[in-house]
């Protein structure tokens, strides 16, 4: 199970330090193709996403918490 780190460029800059692959998003169009990708991807497990991005596209964001049970969101 993988992490994956959606927000701005310096926060996805620093979990990529710590192994943490992430997309740089400022649009809510960004956000959702990037929550898009992290869905996509089967061994996601977790996605850390900045209280500004999930801002952006705060509908999309609650839709998925309350929606799916995998991945989990986690607002920072």
């Amino acid at each position: 199970m993988t992490f994956f780190c959606i927000g701005d460029e310096d926060t996805v800059r620093g979990f990529r330090l710590a192994g943490v692959e992430g997309k740089e998003a400022r649009t809510a169009e960004e956000v959702g193709a990037a929550l898009a990708g992290a869905l996509a991807r089967p061994d996601c497990g977790v996605v850390l996403i900045t209280r500004a991005a999930a801002g952006l596209a705060r509908p999309l964001v609650e839709e998925l918490r309350l929606g799916r049970a995998r991945p989990l969101l986690v607002e920072l």
